[in-house]
């Protein structure tokens, strides 16, 4: 079902915070990094020097006219060419799942890597122990999920899934509520308790929502009132809504 030990291929991560993080995390992921003459004085440019010659990763100065091939992103002045990020195996994830209830925010069909940047971003600010995504039909890890992410990436386990049907089979399995976002769910998703199962938060594409399979598989389809006539929130927006909720509550919890 789902491939052991799957990469896929970033080519480069761009950006300052980002390419600082991935020294900080990940440093063995980079092969070579390019520094505009540019920004030779920077506080934080320096600071990314400093880390490759730590990490012994070999950096060079170059003219700003070699960044022509990545005018269209905002590379900051700085450019790293990486190895393929390795995906974390679903079944190891599962194996290896730590003690107390699980968090997993699955995405189905989220296109847009900008969105998947940011998902990844909050799941991984907010404790989330992975992101799963689809290996169809949806954004894959690349240069800018990494910079979106602004380094995130590099600290929760990003799984790769051949079927995501099968996935939410076996995370139903081991003890998982599966809970399902919809612009026309029957719950608000804050009168969802949170705070005492496992469970998986599916959020689905820019376009489509979660797929019909998907959603006749979840335990609660959670929804979050708008008060204006507006259809729904961005993708991340709404993530982002429902997994604070999540840490809010165990947080008022933890206090009582």
């Amino acid at each position: 079902m789902e491939n052991k030990n799957t990469k896929k291929p970033s080519d480069y991560i761009y950006g300052r915070n980002a390419l600082t993080e991935a020294l900080s995390t990940c440093a063995n992921r980079i092969n070579k990094i390019l520094i505009s003459k540019n920004t030779a004085n920077d506080v934080k440019i320096n600071e990314i020097i400093n880390l490759a010659k730590a990490n012994g990763v070999v950096f060079q100065f170059v003219p700003k006219e070699r960044f022509a091939n990545f005018a269209n992103i905002a590379h900051q002045g700085v450019v790293a060419f990486v190895s393929p990020m390795e995906y974390t195996d679903f079944y190891d994830f599962l194996e290896t799942k730590k003690d107390g209830y699980s968090k997993i925010v699955i995405l189905d069909g989220v296109e847009d890597p900008h969105n998947v940047g940011a998902i990844i971003r909050t799941a991984a600010c907010a404790g989330f122990d992975a992101v799963i995504i689809p290996s169809r039909r949806n954004a894959q890890v690349n240069a800018t999920v990494e910079k979106t992410s602004a380094g995130a990436i590099n600290h929760i386990p990003v799984i790769q899934a051949n079927s995501l049907s099968s996935v939410i089979d076996k995370l139903k399995d081991n003890d998982y509520w599966i809970i399902a976002a919809d612009a026309h769910g029957k719950d608000n998703y804050f009168d969802i308790d949170y705070t005492d199962m496992n469970f998986a938060l599916i959020m689905g594409g820019e376009e489509t929502g979660v797929s019909k399979n998907n959603m006749k598989k979840s335990d609660f389809v959670v929804k979050i009132p708008m008060l204006r006539n507006f259809n729904s929130l961005n993708v991340s927006n709404a993530a982002c809504a429902i997994i604070y909720e999540s840490v809010r509550q165990s947080v008022s919890k933890n206090k009582t």
